[in-house]
């Protein structure tokens, strides 16, 4: 028999994180819904009149801020109820009804930013000056003033309001099949047991150091992405579409201008990246060189670019050995960050393991008022470990940020979201080095910093690189079919992992089983912030007075531009050349690992 997920019901309570801090019962969710409808019935009233004295337009972001902190904390509560048994049926239900009411709240509530984007300049500006409790929202409303090109007519704002449920099918359709209902058969492992696929173990099998088994895990996942890929494609078509159509209504030039604008992020600096990693594939080229060296393989496979390089280095962690790693590797942070990181693991901040039908990978997310929640799949791995730092990385920018900052303000920009988590990550790889004095032990985690290269900013990139072109393929009036994604995919592979590899059909279907592709351009920022962190980590292990610029910038949140938020931490996005000095460590780190084998 195949080893088999435990259900839901037979994972350890202690294992699981509380939602009861959400929502105590589901009579106190449903009051909640009742209360955001009050509210919006509440901020209605003043449809017609935002802006026609100080006051009303204080009393609109008032509710309007009130409205959001509720809501959000609404739809967490029903996502974390999906995410971790998405075979649920009542959670389905009550996950989808909260999508809904997301439509109708944003269709109910889309005459404000249009009344204040109409309004006059000078006038909204005058009133933020005789109103001292308006000024909290002067930031706030300037980035509705900003958007202006892009606002469109009250009814038309409506409309697309209106229209979010009904073009969030592909991204809900994809969760679906990609997490409750594909299946990926059963393979026999390394020991001669049965052991059913999952998205949880995929990444575990096929990092086995037994080639057969990576081999055999390689073509049987990738076997049923086959049998669907027409479904795929047309979920993601329908995605893309959905951009696009977003894109044309408010007058962007792209469907990723569209997406950069509302984090105040240029174009260029998505194309920097691009071009800066392209100028810099010798190094991903020379990576693979030594994995097939230190892998004795006469041919290299992709299924060769997850195992360990070296061999015999214990490769398993306890959940509690993954959380004292944790701990220690912090403690540059000061007490403090130590203090909170604490209670995560010790109140049921966390949801550990995998079960049947809970949703693969892992996050973080908070709400305003609440402390953050932690969702992983922790199967042991080195990378296992490494992902739950991650995401207390980006646990402890949501616990700061919501400290720090009045609610309109704690949400931090995405393109700064993964500086926090990529930034524990270095932290963590560093002190696990300066710890050991096994030679072998060194040259292990030397390649695990060479794969945080690899994953972080070249695959990453990849998968960017990819959206970009898929996306204009689209613009141009490209219909993207099964085929054309392939082999899309496929030449993108290629020039990123060169001559080294002997290609095969399977990896023209990894874009079918990434989920950050219904993001919306979201891929890149796990890039851009790699490389940023590369020299914040290196300035607080170097510098004690630099770690409260670090707090600074964990305790920013929206308050200003993320590209003035990195410049509290000396980082400079605008100029790609942050990403050249990142990719020159990882030459460091190969020049090192060399030595060493």
């Amino acid at each position: 028999m195949a080893k088999e997920l435990p259900a839901r019901s037979e994972v350890k309570v202690e294992d699981t994180w509380d939602i009861t801090a959400l929502y105590e019962n589901e009579e106190a969710f449903e009051a909640a819904i009742k209360k955001v409808n009050v509210l919006t019935e509440d901020l209605s009233l003043f449809e017609g009149k935002v802006c026609d004295s100080a006051e009303n337009l204080f009393r609109c972001e008032k509710l309007s801020d009130e409205i959001t902190v509720i809501f959000d904390r609404i739809y967490s509560y029903a996502s974390k109820c999906y995410d971790v048994d998405t075979a649920d049926s009542i959670a389905l239900a009550r996950l989808s009804k909260v999508k809904t009411m997301y439509s109708k709240l944003l269709e109910s509530t889309a005459f404000m930013s249009s009344e204040i984007a109409e309004a006059d300049e000078e006038l909204l500006n005058s009133f933020i000056e005789r109103n001292e409790k308006l000024a909290l929202y002067k930031r706030d409303i300037d980035m509705v003033l900003r958007n202006r090109p892009h606002k469109l007519s009250k009814e038309m704002e409506q409309l697309l309001a209106a229209s979010y449920n009904a073009t969030s099918v592909a991204d809900d359709t994809y969760s679906i099949l990609d997490n409750a209902e594909i299946e990926f058969g059963e393979i026999t492992d390394a020991d001669g047991e049965k052991v059913k696929i999952s998205q949880g173990r995929y990444i575990s099998l096929v990092s086995d150091a037994d080639r057969r088994v990576r081999e055999d895990a390689y073509k049987t996942y990738y076997a049923s992405y086959k049998k669907l890929k027409n479904t795929y494609a047309s979920l993601y078509y329908g995605q893309v579409k959905q951009l696009q159509f977003y894109a044309n209504a408010r007058k962007y030039d792209s469907t990723l201008e569209a997406a950069l604008f509302p984090n105040e992020i240029e174009v260029s600096v998505y194309e920097n990246l691009i071009n800066a990693v392209n100028n810099n594939l010798e190094k991903l080229h020379r990576y693979v060189g030594l994995r097939k060296k230190c892998l004795e393989v006469d041919t290299f496979r992709m299924y060769d670019i997850y195992p360990p390089m070296v061999k015999d280095v214990k490769v398993k962690y306890t959940y509690d050995e993954a959380k004292d790693l944790v701990m220690e590797a912090l403690k540059p942070l000061g007490t403090e960050y130590l203090k909170v990181v604490s209670e995560a693991f010790d109140n049921r901040w966390i949801d550990v393991y995998e079960n049947k039908n809970k949703r693969s990978g892992a996050y973080s997310s908070t709400v305003y008022g609440v402390h953050p929640y932690m969702l992983l799949n922790y199967d042991g791995k080195l990378d296992d470990v490494f992902t739950v730092i991650h995401e207390m990385g980006h646990s402890m920018h949501s616990y700061y940020s919501n400290k720090t900052q009045p609610s309109v303000y704690a949400d931090y920009k995405i393109f700064v979201a993964e500086v926090a988590s990529t930034c524990n990550e270095i932290l963590l790889l560093k002190y696990m080095l300066a710890k050991t004095t096994d030679k072998n032990e060194k040259a292990y985690l030397l390649n695990h910093y060479m794969d945080m290269f690899k994953g972080t900013v070249f695959r990453q990139t990849q998968f960017a690189e990819f959206e970009l072109e898929t996306n204009r393929l689209v613009e141009k009036g490209e219909a993207l079919t099964a085929e054309l994604l392939c082999e899309t995919y496929s030449n993108i592979n290629k020039k990123y992992y060169g001559s080294n590899v002997e290609y095969d059909e399977e990896i023209g279907h990894e874009w079918q089983r990434i989920p950050h592709f219904y993001y919306n351009f979201y891929v890149y920022q796990y890039a851009t912030s790699f490389c940023a962190s590369v020299a914040i980590a290196e300035k607080i292990l170097n510098d004690p007075s630099f770690v409260t610029k670090y707090i600074d910038f964990l305790s920013g949140g929206c308050s200003m531009s993320p590209i003035d938020l990195l410049k509290k931490v000396d980082v400079n996005v605008e100029n790609p050349e942050y990403i050249n000095t990142a990719l020159s460590v990882m030459n460091e780190v190969m020049d090192e690992f060399e030595k060493l084998i």
